[in-house]
């Protein structure tokens, strides 16, 4: 990897480091009108180089399946935490990259939070061997956290030690109707309190689940969707004599009592736990096949998801009174991400849809940055929010972003045409 890089450099040819290619703004894709690059695919880098249970840790590359890793932790008792949907087919070095998210944020963080050391390739060609798995190291600057995040524009990240955590001996999921997004951040508050390790609390309109139940396959919603908004909840505990099941119980009963659950079903089996997320993964394939859509992934504080999503559903009422205003996120970190879908009798087509609507993601955008929340919570920046960093991006960042770009790649190699404005 590393002399493809460097032959790269003596010929002059741009960098773009590919994964699985799950991401969804365009980072591993060459700029349209870009320069000539070569495309380095990253999927021959697979091994696991080690697995370390007493250290609980593991050493991977950048082409391993996230799956994968999430396999061989468990083959060694032990648990690598990160899940989202495209976890079977995205891989490490692009998981780190974009620091990507998923359904349990809230307990083990973003990848960022996941990572005891890298092994990059700099854009000359060198190697930067940081893959040393301990806890606390004070020598300096982190350097790591520069290509965490950063979507292959400062080297190419080719293999990670990763921190694992106990596996979850116990675990007990939920699906609740609730009538409003401030009684869902009630609910929350109780369920942390409650003893339990609270891992996943999702927060979903009926519109989405109207929409997952209409196009998904094989899917079965544990409720009748008649409440207007939904919360799939999720709590662990890594010793089998903690009683999860009455903790929730007891938690969701006192709920009720306030107002804030309408009803609930907890998971009786496994089958049905994983029903319950089986719905939340296969909700934006569903999404696709449902009508045109425009789309954001923006993350506020956990307070003010409410304040968010009333102030956003406001607006697109006034704006586009014919769309279908679509949320859905974990309302547990704060980052919901909120779509507006054409009619359902459109017939434009995308291209229509996204001209007649294009302007609801910097509107969204704004409310979010408005209530002190990001633009951008876990897909990334790639191409198409570049536009967003300009209006948004504080300029004393961007200035220092700048100057880190310069310093490592300075003839701009790396992926061009990413992140940067």
């Amino acid at each position: 990897m590393a002399a493809a890089v460097a032959r790269c450099g003596e010929m002059g040819l741009s960098i773009v480091p590919a994964g699985g290619r799950t991401g969804l703004c365009g980072a591993a894709v060459p700029a349209a009108n870009g320069p000539a690059a070569v495309v380095l695919s990253l999927e021959r880098l697979n091994r696991i180089r080690q697995v370390d249970a007493r250290d609980f840790s593991i050493v991977a590359e950048a082409g391993c399946v996230v799956q994968h890793v999430q396999q061989a932790a468990a083959e060694a008792g032990r648990l690598f935490p990160i899940q989202w949907g495209a976890q079977g087919t995205a891989q490490i070095g692009g998981m780190l990259s974009t620091n990507a998210g998923g359904i349990r944020t809230l307990r083990w963080g973003n990848a960022r939070e996941l990572v005891l050391g890298l092994e990059v390739v700099l854009p000359d060609g060198r190697v930067l061997d940081d893959l040393r798995r301990v806890r606390k190291d004070n020598s300096g600057y982190a350097l790591r956290h520069l290509f965490i995040g950063g979507e292959g524009t400062l080297g190419v990240i080719t293999a990670a030690a990763l921190r694992l955590v106990p596996a979850l001996k116990r675990v007990e999921s939920a699906f609740v109707a609730v009538p409003s997004p401030d009684a869902a951040l009630s609910l929350y508050g109780r369920i942390m309190g409650c003893g339990a390790e609270l891992v996943a609390f999702e927060l979903c309109a009926r519109f989405c689940m109207e929409v997952a139940a209409k196009h998904g396959v094989g899917l079965r919603m544990p409720l009748p969707l008649e409440a207007p908004w939904y919360v799939m909840v999720e709590i662990a505990a890594a010793h089998e004599s903690v009683p999860l099941r009455a903790m929730l119980e007891e938690t969701l009963a006192e709920a009720m009592e306030a107002g804030e659950v309408l009803d609930a079903a907890i998971a009786e089996s496994e089958a049905q736990r994983a029903m319950i997320w089986k719905i939340r993964e296969d909700y934006p394939d569903c999404s696709r096949r449902d009508s045109p859509s425009v789309g954001t992934d923006t993350a506020v504080p956990v307070s003010a998801v409410p304040d968010f999503v009333n102030a956003a559903e406001r607006e697109l009422k006034a704006r586009w009174p014919e769309g279908r205003m679509a949320a859905i996120g974990h309302a547990g970190d704060g980052n919901i991400h909120l779509s507006l879908h054409a009619p359902a009798d459109w017939q434009g087509g995308r291209p229509a849809w996204v001209e007649r609507a294009g302007e609801m993601e910097p509107l969204v955008n704004a409310i979010a940055v408005s209530l002190g929340g990001s633009f951008s919570a876990e897909h990334g920046i790639g191409q198409s929010k570049r536009h967003a960093m300009a209006t948004h991006k504080n300029p004393v960042a961007l200035d220092l972003m700048r100057v880190i770009k310069g310093a490592l790649d300075p003839d701009g190699r790396m992926n061009p045409g990413k992140v940067l404005p």
